[in-house]
């Protein structure tokens, strides 16, 4: 895995050519285009490639190596088993009874040992993974340059830029058919939007942050499931950078809670394990057209330790139950456990 070359496979494109690694999100201001990574809890890896010709569309179709090395469904542990989960979801709402918060997202880490040779080849798993999980916001990145191996079927996007115009479309509320949400699914998504829009208020104009009442929980359907999108969007200030709009919106609020800061402090009591790449951002950035797609990474997998690793989660609200939050994270995982397994 380490010694093949670094390669990207992003917002349709194949990027390949590694000119420049920085953690320097300022850089993404200045020139070139850049492979992004924004882990959760870690420095941020933006990757400068220089050639980028069209993927063919994302996926390009199952190739032998991904099948090397097949996970076994029953072959993952779980960082919170049902019972942790569970008092975890009713910690939550505990918080939720004394006023310190409204919505927490609670997540835990599923993982799996990788036998040590032939190697993982993480590009040919992506390609798999969204050839049997074709996701919108699907991205893989090999970087052995910075250590950085991931495989991402993402639904979500964080963050679209075109000039000054922003857009952040969170997902809240997830259901196994598309007439199967109820009342705190749809609270759970406008309590985050609420957040978006404070947000991006942060950097963008006055006024300018909007939210189309025909784009407020909107039902989108996705593999095996279906969810709640809302689309919020503004125009930047003058003179602000990708820094600066990414110190103002991230972690994404979808992933956190709300309030965000007072949800973080209850994330990091909570969950055993560091969340790594996920819940955070990948995507590309155009820096001479002023023009960048970042995901959330969810619906994520990622190689660290010698082992492969994927995380689910799900928004707890008051309407929460222990048994109920449980079984949406093993809808999430349920599909891209097969995949992994070579399904």
């Amino acid at each position: 895995m380490g010694d093949a070359p670094d390669l990207a496979l992003v917002g349709g494109w194949r990027c390949t050519g590694l000119e420049d690694l920085t953690g320097d999100l300022a850089a993404l201001d200045g020139d070139g285009r850049w492979v992004v990574v924004l882990p959760f809890d870690g420095p941020p890896v933006c990757a400068r490639f220089a050639h980028w010709e069209p993927a063919g569309g994302l996926p390009r179709g199952r190739r032998e190596p991904a099948l090397a090395v097949p996970v076994p469904v029953d072959g993952w542990r779980t960082s919170l088993d049902r019972s942790a989960f569970g008092k975890g979801v009713d910690a939550i709402r505990e918080a939720i009874a004394a006023g310190d918060v409204y919505q927490v997202n609670l997540c835990r880490r599923l993982t799996a040992d990788l036998p040590p040779a032939p190697g993982f080849d993480v590009v040919a798993f992506g390609e798999a993974l969204l050839a049997a999980h074709p996701a919108p916001h699907g991205a893989v990145v090999h970087l052995p340059s910075a250590g950085v191996f991931v495989a991402s079927a993402s639904p979500e996007r964080f963050l679209w830029r075109d000039g000054s115009m922003v857009e952040s479309r969170p997902i809240k509320g997830t259901a196994a058919s598309p007439g199967g949400f109820t009342d705190k699914d749809r609270a759970e998504n406008v309590m985050i939007v609420d957040l978006v829009r404070n947000d991006l208020g942060r950097v963008c104009e006055y006024g300018s942050v909007t939210v189309d009442a025909g784009r407020l929980c909107e039902v989108e359907a996705h593999p095996g499931l279906y969810h709640l999108v809302s689309t919020v969007r503004g125009r930047l200030r003058d003179g602000v950078g990708w820094a600066a709009l990414v110190a103002a919106t991230f972690p994404p609020g979808s992933v956190t809670g709300a309030p965000k800061l007072a949800a973080l402090d209850v994330i990091a009591h909570l969950e055993p394990v560091r969340r790594s790449v996920y819940c955070g951002a990948v995507g590309w950035v155009d820096a001479d057209r002023r023009r960048g797609d970042l995901n959330v990474a969810i619906r994520t997998f990622w190689v660290e330790d010698g082992a492969l690793h994927l995380g689910v989660g799900g928004g707890i609200t008051w309407g929460s139950t222990a048994e109920g939050e449980w079984e949406e994270t093993e809808l999430k995982a349920r599909r891209l456990l097969g995949a992994a397994a070579g399904r």
